[in-house]
């Protein structure tokens, strides 16, 4: 088994707390009409959003080629999804989450589970290129709306779909595949990875990558919280 590259848990909590900044700046702005026009009427924000979700996505990808078991992986982000739809729908805060990045990293992990024979069978290099394409040829699908209903999972958002945070298989299969590639591409090379990538400068950054999980779930109750406090006792 390939030996952990601990800078990837490292670049993962640092885009950890990038989006938790990002989520505050969001509250900030939608739920608590701050006046911040470089966030709201700016490109900035979805390139913000494009380096958090994208890095998670690519990681995914590649460490999914070092999991023993990827359909108990993908069932455990399911669940995780699962829990953020209730919570969102109950709460009510904005619009309920409905197929966002945790779904979006059940159901990646589980193509994977299912086809992994099929893709490794494809050279590494011509399937990060073939993944990277397809990515940018389906980008715009889901900004679309669609006269089918029920497919809104797979990036054919039908009339009336709303949702807080999308992130349907197409197109973001295909940077979650980007990353699986590039594994797959490192793993067949006869080139080791250089020593800085298991090296360990941010301990703490690389606690947090490896624990993504539960601070997803947890982030953005905390910064809704502590927002709630400090406006009411303004």
């Amino acid at each position: 088994m390939q030996k952990r590259i601990t800078i990837f848990d490292t670049v993962r909590g640092f885009t950890m707390i990038s989006m938790a900044g990002f989520h505050a700046c969001y509250d900030l702005a939608y739920l608590h009409d701050w006046d911040m026009p470089w966030f709201t009427q700016t490109v900035f924000q979805d390139i913000w959003r494009a380096s958090i979700s994208w890095v998670f996505l690519f990681i995914a990808g590649w460490m999914c080629t070092l999991s023993r078991n990827n359909a108990k992986r993908a069932a455990k982000y399911a669940a995780a999804a699962l829990v953020v739809w209730i919570a969102t729908t109950l709460v009510s805060v904005d619009d309920s989450v409905n197929f966002g990045i945790i779904y979006c990293m059940a159901t990646c992990t589980a193509v994977v589970a299912l086809t992994r024979p099929l893709l490794q069978k494809l050279p590494g290099s011509c399937g990060i290129a073939a993944c990277l394409v397809l990515f940018a040829l389906t980008w715009g699908i889901p900004k679309a709306v669609y006269p089918l209903p029920y497919l809104a999972w797979l990036g054919f958002p039908g009339p009336g779909f709303v949702s807080g945070d999308y992130y349907p298989l197409i197109p973001f299969v295909f940077m979650y595949l980007t990353g699986f590639f590039a594994a797959q591409a490192a793993q067949a090379s006869s080139l080791e990875a250089p020593e800085w990538a298991y090296a360990n400068p941010i301990p703490a950054l690389t606690v947090l990558g490896r624990h993504a999980l539960p601070f997803y779930l947890l982030h953005q109750p905390v910064i809704l919280g502590v927002l709630e406090l400090v406006y009411s006792v303004r």
